[in-house]
């Protein structure tokens, strides 16, 4: 009798689950991205093609991916339900933006982009021409990663494929924003471990900068940074290579003169490859302020923020009380800061030498790169584990020996400062905060002096409360004495 009873129930949401496709709209508003289904025509001509084109506008600090999404994401993908013999040809995508964060490089579209596809019409089809695309998507931002989709419908009708006067800016941008077909065919090299890219440029003293997107695997090392320089016919891309050089490759190059970009798909063969000279050196140094001042800004306000997280603010919070407790002088206060703010910046700095160096060397590196990497967690774990046995009493370990760190940041004075300082920010590695993946992200992409800058902004801020405590007597003054409270 209960089957009986919900019976009904059941087909009608059944029903209403078939007829979803039927409530589709042309665009839709989703919690990270908008989405819309465009046509170059609203009356597509019998025997002929026109093209469609798919919006995607991420909401501000978001992303989407292009077709090679790099080392992580995922590209758009779309799956169309048609009228008998309507054909719709690949996505072509425009060209892309390299975005860098903690040593994954992604290919992304940053800003409102159309994605172009063309629909061929049988010679015998009359009347309606509906267009139902199910359309899946990645968008992230610079910590998280959501997976999106819609249904978009467009309802069309055959006609004389006359152009929309609505749509023509749009279709003018999207075809605009396509990268070119190279004429000729570039040439490149594999040699100890890099590879060297040569294309085909006119005016190649106009060229600002430059990025390579590999449209496979097997060649580019990502995250590897390119090195750009120019002959007077060709620019030269090189980096890290993958492994054994490939047969060929494809992909587009991203090329910048000033505020123009503009983008050039090619294929390349094996070549002798040589570098070239330096690009238009003010140019390219004229971008190093303007990416470096708000990466100084995000790494100090990170460090700062990174103060509240349980890996630091025990330390920061019992240095800042032993300063009470000692009763220090103002004098000697401002000393301890000081000592603090240097043993903070050190190991900041070591740090992110270190990341430098490895990400030059063409390896994933970002803060706390070394958690990601499994011989680091097998070693933790069998670490833990030796603990848990020694706690259970199987064997014992010179506790001296263990608490030599401990022991450093304990002595008073500078030293001990110091040392405080240098454990705070050692013990803050495994932690983030917010702006910290923006900032450490832009510093491995700015030049090395700069993206090492980034490091030390970022200890000065972890720095910061505990300097602000030693040179502000009145904050001194607010923290609870010792003694009953």
């Amino acid at each position: 009798m209960a089957i009986r009873a919900n019976m009904p129930r059941f087909l009608m949401l059944l029903a209403l689950l078939l007829a979803a496709p039927l409530w589709a709209q042309s665009a839709a508003q989703l919690p990270n991205t908008r989405v819309e289904l465009i046509a170059e025509t609203a009356a597509p001509e019998p025997g002929k093609s026109f093209t469609i084109g798919l919006v995607m506008e991420p909401r501000p600090g978001w992303h989407t991916y292009w077709e090679n999404p790099g080392d992580a994401g995922m590209p758009p993908t779309i799956g169309w339900t048609l009228p008998a013999g309507v054909k719709a040809g690949p996505l072509r995508f425009p060209v892309p933006e390299p975005f860098l964060v903690s040593g994954i490089m992604n290919h992304v579209f940053s800003e409102r982009n159309i994605l172009l596809a063309d629909v061929a019409v049988p010679a015998d089809l009359r009347g309606a021409l509906p267009l139902l695309a199910r359309v899946n998507w990645l968008v992230c931002d610079d910590r998280l990663c959501v997976p999106e989709s819609a249904t978009l419908k467009l309802d069309l009708r055959t006609g004389n494929g006359a152009a929309d006067p609505a749509r023509k800016a749009d279709f003018d941008a999207a075809r605009a924003a396509l990268p070119r077909l190279l004429a000729g065919e570039g040439g490149f090299s594999v040699a100890d471990g890099r590879v060297r890219l040569s294309v085909p440029f006119a005016a190649t003293g106009s060229v600002t900068a430059a990025h390579f997107f590999s449209s496979g695997d097997g060649d580019f090392v990502f995250a590897s940074p390119q090195t750009v320089t120019r002959t007077d016919k060709a620019l030269i891309i090189e980096a890290d290579a993958v492994g054994r050089p490939p047969a060929a490759i494809a992909g587009v190059l991203r090329v910048e003169r000033g505020a123009e970009v503009m983008g050039l798909q090619l294929q390349a063969s094996p070549a002798v490859v040589v570098p070239g000279k330096p690009l238009a050196a003010g140019a390219a140094a004229s971008k190093v302020p303007a990416a470096l001042l708000p990466a100084l800004g995000f790494a100090v306000l990170g460090g700062i923020l990174l103060n509240l997280m349980p890996c630091v603010f025990p330390i920061l919070s019992l240095k800042a009380m032993s300063l009470v407790r000692a009763g220090e002088t103002a004098s000697s206060a401002r000393t301890e800061a000081l000592a603090y703010t240097a043993g903070v910046v050190a190991v900041t700095t070591l740090l992110g030498l270190v990341v430098i160096l490895i990400a030059r060397a063409g390896a994933g590196a970002g803060w706390a790169f070394q958690l990601q990497d499994p011989r680091v967690i097998i070693l933790l774990l069998l670490l833990t584990f030796a603990i848990a046995l020694n706690f259970a009493g199987l064997f014992t370990v010179n506790a001296g020996a263990l608490q030599a760190g401990q022991n450093l940041a304990r002595r008073p004075g500078m030293k001990g400062a110091f040392f405080t300082g240098a454990l705070a920010a050692f013990v803050a590695t495994p932690c983030t905060g917010p702006f910290m993946a923006g900032a450490l992200g832009a510093a491995l992409v700015l030049p090395p002096l700069a993206g090492l800058l980034v490091f030390v902004g970022l200890g000065v801020g972890l720095a910061l409360p505990f300097l602000a405590v030693g040179f502000i007597p009145a904050l001194r003054d607010r923290l609870p004495r010792p003694g009953a409270w």
